[in-house]
């Protein structure tokens, strides 16, 4: 069995991935998919009907035949990825109207005592979780007898 580009076997059922913008996650939309057999499948999603990021549908009868019994077929399931737009797509107004479409945020709690406000940073994807400017955090400490800390994660590892 040759690796294909586009699908992948398990048994009698075929698995895709397709990216769709937010827009059509949201709002439907329609898109070709040419199948294994060279078969144009037009696959429609209803507006309305939301689609999330890592979703999984599924189409009956549009995957493997079964052996000695070609018109028994497995399933296609389509595992969706949304895109989003870039920052700053919309306007300030055109955000506000955006927002008096979508559901209501959820409201803010009261906490009480001292709040620290934050803010979210981007995120450099190249270097892995537990690894920035120092090496090490201010909590990181050698366990008493010698122990010593995993490189990437800053986990104790067991003297021997």
């Amino acid at each position: 069995e040759q690796p294909h580009e586009t699908f992948q076997r398990k048994g009698m059922d075929i698995i895709m991935e397709m990216e769709i913008q937010l827009v059509e996650a949201l709002c439907g939309f329609q898109r070709h998919i040419q199948h294994l057999d060279e078969r144009q499948l037009l696959v429609s999603h209803l507006p309305g009907e939301v689609i999330k990021d890592g979703d999984i549908k599924c189409i009956m009868n549009e995957g493997m035949p079964m052996h000695r019994n070609p018109y028994e077929k497995g399933r296609l399931f389509i595992k969706f990825s949304i895109a989003f737009p870039t920052d700053r797509f919309l306007t300030e107004a055109q955000l506000k109207q955006l927002e008096a479409l979508l559901p209501p945020r959820e409201k803010l709690e009261e906490v009480e005592g001292e709040v620290e406000e934050v803010s979210l940073s981007e995120y450099d994807r190249t270097k892995a979780f537990g690894q920035q400017r120092g090496g090490r955090s201010a909590y990181d400490e050698d366990e008493e007898g010698g122990g010593h800390f995993h490189q990437q994660g800053g986990v104790p590892c067991a003297s021997q």
